[in-house]
């Protein structure tokens, strides 16, 4: 089929509403489109620096997390979370209770994504894959009734109070393991001469369109987009992520999504998810050239001033590069050093201008790692 002869489904009627019914995607897809082969080439192309960046960046596992720790911040935050990278970073001890269960869920998404790209070792692109992941991030926060680890046995909605005033309702529950096993045989289909961008776009849209779970459906789609890259060795790294672009892009996002069902056009959804990868990986170069002058500064000319302690010292911002919000005790911890070392540690990082306190408290401070998490933060 070619995209441009694209249909995307039918409304089916059901008792007093009308639910969508997507067309299977496990079929061949052929892409006329010379703007979107263009794309798609370009984005190819700076994937390919992207993984030279990620494959000879020494220690590039710490920074890893970083993108990690902001994917999930930025995910949830679509689905209407407040924390931001900073307090995502806090320990849970140190956040105001009235934000722990959104500071929960961000963190639910990243162990969520560390489990399924572990798994991937032993398992496939799949729906039992989808299911524990789903299970991870809904477990113990909103949403932790609504069957977590399980696709739906009810009718679900997409804005709106009810069936009624929704703005979009996709397939009844009975057609969604159908689906789905046609979504996983797509994923999975090596006889299917469709790019992988391609294919990772479609099934991004396919799986958004089918809303298999009572609630996560949109960050579990975003995190299919890493998990398939990844499983198809597209990323060596887990270093691109779509959900900032998503969120700053957050209309459009939904807009063209939209209009893939009501209007049929995947065109106008392949050229800004495309687009998104060439932005995004550009951009995580970027941070990785930022991170790579920084770091060479802080270590030939900053911690080199404090001595005997260097050993300690070069241990610390190692620490701090995967976890740059800190208080005293954590890195006590983490160094396997008594109260008073770190002490001294963090007051030698404070007139070096690595760490700046940010509580104004004489008790319980916390630290911050500024310089190197802005960069995460543009």
């Amino acid at each position: 089929m070619d995209i441009k002869n694209f249909k995307a489904g039918r409304y089916i009627k059901q008792y007093k509403y009308s639910s969508f019914q997507p067309e299977p995607v496990n079929h061949t897809w052929h892409i006329s489109d010379p703007v979107i082969n263009k794309l798609l080439s370009d984005a190819d192309i700076k994937l390919g620096e992207l993984n030279a960046f990620s494959r000879f960046i020494p220690d590039v596992d710490f920074f890893i997390k970083m993108h990690i720790a902001k994917e999930a911040t930025m995910s949830s935050r679509i689905e209407g979370t407040k924390t931001n990278l900073e307090e995502a970073l806090q320990n849970e001890r140190d956040i105001d209770p009235e934000k722990r269960n959104d500071w929960q869920e961000v963190h639910n998404y990243i162990k969520a994504l560390n489990h399924a790209i572990n798994s991937l070792q032993k398992l496939p692109i799949s729906n039992r894959l989808l299911k524990k992941a789903h299970k991870i991030l809904l477990s113990g926060v909103r949403g932790k009734h609504k069957l977590p680890g399980e696709f739906r046995n009810s009718q679900n909605w997409i804005g709106g109070a009810s069936l009624q005033d929704a703005a979009f309702i996709p397939p009844h529950h009975n057609y969604v393991p159908d689906l789905m096993s046609d979504l996983e045989k797509f994923l999975n289909n090596d006889k299917l001469p469709v790019p992988h961008l391609i294919r990772i776009a479609i099934a991004h849209y396919q799986f958004e369109t089918i809303h298999p779970f009572l609630d996560g459906n949109g960050r579990l789609g975003r995190l299919l987009i890493t998990l398939y890259l990844m499983s198809n060795k597209i990323l060596i790294r887990p270093a691109l992520y779509l959900s900032d672009f998503f969120e700053r892009n957050r209309s459009l996002y939904y807009d063209y999504l939209t209009a893939v069902r009501t209007k049929n056009d995947l065109t106008q959804w392949l050229s800004f998810f495309l687009t998104g990868v060439l932005q995004t990986a550009q951009n995580a170069i970027h941070s990785f050239n930022r991170i790579t002058r920084l770091r060479q500064e802080i270590e030939e000319t900053r911690i080199v001033k404090v001595g005997k302690r260097m050993p300690r010292a070069k241990q610390l911002v190692n620490y701090l590069y995967s976890k740059p919000v800190v208080d005293m005790a954590e890195i006590a911890d983490a160094l396997e050093v008594d109260i008073s070392t770190a002490h001294r540690l963090i007051k030698d990082f404070e007139k070096l201008n690595i760490l700046k306190e940010k509580t104004g408290f004489k008790r319980n401070r916390i630290f911050v790692f500024e310089e190197y998490l802005k960069l995460f933060e543009r």
